[in-house]
Order: C-alpha cells, then sequence, then structure tokens
C-alpha cells in the first residue's frame, strides 16, 4: 500500500501535462524520493502496528516474531513502548528510508514515463476523453509500481523483517539481515513473496492513481483556487483508502510469506500464494485477511496525503528554482 501520486489537471485545460520536460529527470527523481522518505517517516509508528498485526497467527515462538497476546491497537501500541521504548515505533525506519527514496522516485518517474508512451500510443484524438485518460492513469500507473517493487523488492523485505521483530533481536541490521536471508535461505530467499507483492502493488497503485487524477480533477474544475497541497492532501488520502481496502488482503499475504522460516522456525504455509491466501481464510476468516486494516487506515490517510502534498510542493519550488 506503499507510494502514489500523479498530476494531470483537467475540465478545459491541460496543467503540467509533461512533469519531466518541466522540472528535469534528476529534479522529479528527488522530489519523489524526498516526498516517499518523508511521508513513510511520518507514518512509521503506524507501519509498524499495521505489520505486527498482520503477522498475528503465524505462530511462532514468543519472544520472536510473536503473535500479539492481545488484538488491541492501543493495548499494543503501550506494550511497544513499555518493553522497546518509544523508539522502537521507528524499528526498521532506517531500511524504510533506503528503500522509499528511490522506490518513490522510480515510481514517480516511470509513472510519468508509461503515461507519455500511453498518450503517445493512443493519439491525440484520445487525450480529451475521460475515459481514456483513466485507462491511461490505471495502467500507468499499475506498471509503475510494479516496476518499482520488482527492483527495490529485497529491501521491502528486509524492513518487513526488522520492523516485525519483538524482544529478541534477530537480525542486528541492515547488512546483517541480508547476509543472514542469503545464507540461510539462499538468494532467491530475498524475493520471498514477490508474486504476493506484484499481484497487490499492480492493482494498489493503479487504483490509487486514477482514483486520485479524477478526484483532483473534477475538484480542480469545480474550485480552480483551491489550495494545490490541501487538495493534493484530501485526493490523495481518498484515492490511498480505495487502494488500500481492495488490495490488503493481498499485502497481508505477502507479509506472511516474507516472514515465513524466519530464524530456522517451523514453515507455517510452505506453498504458493493462492494456497497460502487459502490457509489464512480457512483458519482465520474474512477478518484474518483483514488483520491490520485499521492501523493501515490510519497510516493511509495522512501517509499518502502527506506523500502527494509533499512532491508537489517540492516539484513547484525545483520548478521556480530552475527557471530563475
Amino acid at each position: 500500500m506503499e507510494a502514489r501520486v500523479g498530476t494531470v489537471v483537467e475540465g478545459g485545460q491541460r496543467v503540467l501535462n509533461n512533469q519531466q520536460s518541466q522540472i528535469g529527470t534528476v529534479s522529479q527523481l528527488l522530489a519523489g524520493g524526498v516526498a516517499g522518505a518523508f511521508g513513510k517517516t511520518c507514518t512509521a509508528p503506524l507501519s509498524r502496528l499495521t505489520i505486527l498485526f498482520q503477522v498475528q497467527g503465524m505462530h511462532f515462538d514468543v519472544g520472536h516474531v510473536a503473535a500479539l497476546s492481545r488484538p488491541s491497537l492501543l493495548y499494543e501500541a503501550q506494550r511497544i513502548v513499555n518493553e522497546e521504548g518509544f523508539r522502537a515505533f521507528w524499528k526498521g525506519n532506517l531500511v524504510t528510508i533506503a528503500h522509499r527514496l528511490p522506490y518513490s522516485a522510480v515510481n514517480f518517474y516511470t509513472y510519468e514515463c508509461y503515461k507519455n508512451l500511453l498518450h503517445s500510443v493512443l493519439g491525440e484524438n484520445h487525450r480529451a476523453k475521460a475515459s481514456s485518460d483513466v485507462f491511461v492513469h490505471f495502467v500507468s500507473g499499475g506498471m509503475s509500481g510494479m516496476t518499482a517493487a520488482s527492483a527495490l523488492y529485497p529491501l521491502d523485505l528486509v524492513r518487513t523483517r526488522l520492523a516485525a521483530q519483538r524482544n529478541v533481536i534477530y537480525y542486528k541490521g541492515i547488512s546483517h539481515a541480508f547476509s543472514t536471508i542469503c545464507r540461510e535461505e539462499g538468494f532467491f530467499g530475498m524475493y520471498k513473496g514477490l508474486g504476493a507483492t506484484l499481484l497487490g502493488v499492480g492493482p494498489s497503485i493503479a487504483l490509487s492513481f486514477s482514483v486520485y487524477e479524477s478526484l483532483r480533477s473534477s475538484w480542480k474544475s469545480q474550485r480552480p483556487d483551491d489550495s494545490t497541497a490541501m487538495v493534493s492532501l484530501a485526493c490523495g488520502s481518498l484515492s490511498g483508502i480505495v487502494s488500500s481496502t481492495a488490495t490488503f488482503p493481498l499485502d497481508l499475504v505477502r507479509r506472511r510469506m516474507q516472514l515465513e522460516g524466519v530464524g530456522g522456525r517451523p514453515r507455517v504455509y510452505n506453498t504458493s500464494l493462492f494456497r497460502t491466501f487459502g490457509h489464512i481464510f480457512r483458519n482465520e476468516g474474512i477478518r484474518g485477511l483483514y488483520r491490520g486494516i485499521l492501523p493501515e487506515y490510519y497510516k493511509v490517510v495522512p501517509g499518502v496525503g502527506i506523500v502527494f502534498m509533499t512532491y508537489e510542493t517540492l516539484k513547484t519550488l525545483l520548478s521556480s528554482y530552475q527557471d530563475r
């Protein structure tokens, strides 16, 4: 549920239709990367709570990547503070930033590349059609999300494992986690759960882009004088809720698969993506597939909005700086 952004102003005018030519490739990559890292850092505590709730029910030994003793968001937050300290809310955030900076940069940049490519393929006659624009945003978003996720997946897996640790610290840091996983699980252990990730990221980013673009276009056509930053914050938050709700079960399956077999513990699923999905559904029900959705909502509403708002602000600043 992870970097969702794009900017197209419709309804009679096309403003910022080609961001790459306006602010340049390097500036666009910088704006996207900083926006993604800043948004993730602001919502890191809720990201960690989401992960801990998602892995509940995996039945690891107590003290390791453990099942939560009580399914309460407030209780688990208090437990983290009491047992691990307040800074533990940002456990794994360094690797999150290391992942999010390039991930968001690649996501932003490739989205514009795919969008421009599709516009050129469809031709100028399709640019004025709302249905064509929704299609372009949906496909471009999905392809950009899968491109970024595939390129930086090992960092996402390491981030998940670091954030899921509780009392016993199995991985001592980013480099130790990389070396341990490669040694114990092989090179392809770094890509455990990639299939679930791509199935989730593709439609998630696609929905986020298309919903965001549609909401923002409608808003700007009705209220063109409203603050761009506030419009991006509101539309981004709404798009995040839609995409998270639709793809959360796949994200949960991805987290479970990433954590399976950690530290030599018995494997819970040891099977394919769809069998893992079925195993969770049979044993935990439909609620099990949405375990952790509440902190996910708490995270998405400010998080995605912050990413949009930060990106738009940085893009404007960088554009103004280059025009001097």
